[in-house]
């Protein structure tokens, strides 16, 4: 039997062993997915081959690092620093990043989306800054702190700390902080979140399965919204694919995996 995972810190939370299992069990394929919960992400290598898994999703905030751990990344996820999928290769630790096109698979009920404002610095961000610059959406991106937003600037988004915010109108406000996951705070003061919120048309929160204080004030606005759970969705499809190495059909897993949603 092969055995995936998810690291994460925390990770308790995560709905990602229920959304593989289902597949698993009911396309009969040989492998049981479990939680790790990994607070050094030095340590993620170390981890994974110690446990002798096939493969593992990475969560926050342990993205950047695992990119750092892989012995080759591909795809999106070498051009953005990022990732979130790892599969063991004949030994070699192997890295994806599956979130970016999961979340614009989130969004599509939003429309035509031209003007994004992220919220956070950290490997989600990145990841989703890159994949809206390559559909040349304007992306602006605000920090608590400069100190993280390097990256940002040099692939052209247009970058801001909390002191030098100016209000601006957006299509669509995205918090990929950690804000409202084990808390109830707002990924910036509530006099700064209010104006973002009434200057946008949708807000996404990639925080699934609790209505967050961010959008549980974007809903007292009236404003469109969405939690994280059709991003999981998307990322865990994109995943599971990479995991049973094809062997599974595409349809296949996303049938199950959307099944999972109702438990």
């Amino acid at each position: 039997m092969k055995l995936f995972a998810i690291f994460g810190d925390p990770v308790s939370h995560s709905r990602s062993p229920l959304m593989h299992n289902s597949v698993f069990r009911a396309l009969g394929y040989n492998a049981c997915y479990t939680r790790v919960h990994l607070r050094d992400g030095t340590k993620l290598k170390e981890t994974f081959f110690s446990l002798k898994l096939s493969g593992a999703n990475v969560t926050v905030p342990h993205k950047e690092e695992a990119f750092r751990a892989c012995d080759e990344v591909r795809g999106f996820a070498k051009s953005v620093g990022v990732v979130n999928t790892l599969i063991n290769e004949n030994g070699r630790l192997i890295g994806y990043n599956t979130d970016s096109d999961g979340f614009m698979f989130a969004i599509e009920e939003f429309g035509e989306i031209k003007n994004v404002l992220i919220l956070g610095a950290g490997g989600t961000a990145k990841a989703l800054a890159s994949r809206f610059a390559q559909d040349n959406i304007k992306v602006s991106v605000l920090n608590r702190s400069e100190a993280r937003l390097s990256y940002f600037n040099k692939i052209g988004c247009e970058i801001s700390s909390w002191d030098s915010y100016k209000s601006k109108n957006y299509d669509l406000v995205i918090n990929t902080t950690s804000a409202g996951l084990k808390d109830e705070e707002l990924p910036a003061s509530k006099e700064m979140v209010e104006d973002i919120l009434t200057k946008t048309s949708f807000v996404a929160d990639v925080i699934y399965g609790k209505l967050t204080p961010f959008l549980s004030l974007a809903k007292e606005h009236n404003i469109t919204y969405k939690d994280g759970a059709d991003m999981l969705l998307g990322q865990g499809i994109l995943a599971n694919e990479l995991f049973v190495n094809k062997e599974l059909s595409l349809k296949n897993i996303k049938t199950h995996m959307q099944k999972s949603f109702e438990l």
